[in-house]
């Protein structure tokens, strides 16, 4: 392949006699990923016209949730370069857009008005198969109690309930925004999306339940997807496998999902000793949480 200049190339909306570029455009040939599509642009236009032409050539292939960079192809440099700021469209030119690839770090910040729990899968049929399946029950217990605390939306699913049981007894429902039968392993179902979208503000999820490396790995990576910052509460959360386990939580925390404990959620959802609800919580973590196997398979 031998790169072209500008003045050779030429496409069916190039302009000129007999062209049907309309008056007052500029050819642009739009490029991403594999694709390099020509259009026209109105003279002058700037980054976001250029993005929305972006999306309407692409908008099927294009991930919404990812960050894209637009680049300007140089003559002078040939290849391209970041898009210069102030840019505007004046003659013919070569753009792309390009997601970018850098892992962007993440605060992990969590607030109540801002945060939802999702419990997952923490049924009857699962307590003699799930490792120390006793332990994260006591945890998700003191969990729900927190959200009723703070008033924070729960999400709970079960996985095929006709067959594996429903939620264990010892995890009081009580308030819980909405309790989902699924057969899907990602709790990211269509009843899941619509409460989500009902909730203002939503940007955190807090995740725990059964099992780590296959309903909660799905979750959390659905969620990330969909831009969600998600926090896997790891002393709730558990596999039949430890060593399913302990590989999905390093996978998990390697994609920036923050792993986290039960203590660090409550605590930061509280954040000052002079919230009005901080004595209550501090009641619900007097007793620290069980020092399980769990601890030295993370």
């Amino acid at each position: 392949w031998r790169r072209r200049s500008p003045q050779s190339w030429r496409s069916p909306s190039s302009g000129g006699a007999g062209s049907g570029t309309p008056s007052g455009t500029v050819p642009v040939l739009f490029c991403f990923s594999v694709f390099a599509r020509p259009s026209s642009v109105p003279h002058g236009a700037g980054y976001e016209l250029l993005i929305q032409k972006f999306l309407s050539l692409y908008g099927d292939q294009i991930d919404m949730h990812r960050k894209f960079v637009v680049q300007l192809f140089a003559e002078e440099w040939g290849q391209y370069v970041d898009l210069p700021k102030g840019f505007a469209v004046s003659e013919r030119c070569k753009v792309r857009l390009v997601p970018l690839q850098i892992q962007l770090t993440t605060l992990g910040n969590l607030t109540p008005s801002s945060t939802v729990f999702f419990c997952c899968d923490m049924q009857e049929r699962f307590r003699p198969a799930i490792k120390y399946f006793g332990d994260i029950i006591s945890v998700g217990q003191r969990l729900l109690q927190g959200a009723r605390i703070l008033g924070i939306p729960v999400i709970v699913t079960e996985q095929y309930p006709k067959g594996l049981g429903s939620t264990v007894q010892e995890i009081d429902l009580t308030g819980v925004k909405l309790v989902l039968p699924k057969t899907k392993f990602s709790m990211v179902l269509p009843e899941v999306e619509a409460a989500l979208a009902e909730i203002p503000g939503v940007r955190s999820v807090v995740l725990f339940g059964v099992e780590t490396h296959v309903c909660i790995q799905q979750t959390a990576l659905e969620l990330v997807g969909r831009g969600v910052e998600v926090h896997i509460v790891a002393d709730a959360t558990s596999s039949r496998s430890m060593m399913d386990r302990m590989f999905a939580l390093e996978r998990l925390a390697r994609t920036g999902i923050i792993v986290t404990t039960s203590e660090a959620v409550l605590l930061q959802l509280v954040a000052d000793k002079d919230h009005p609800k901080f004595k209550e919580i501090q009641n619900l973590i007097k007793a620290s949480a069980p020092e399980s196997g769990l601890l030295s398979k993370v």
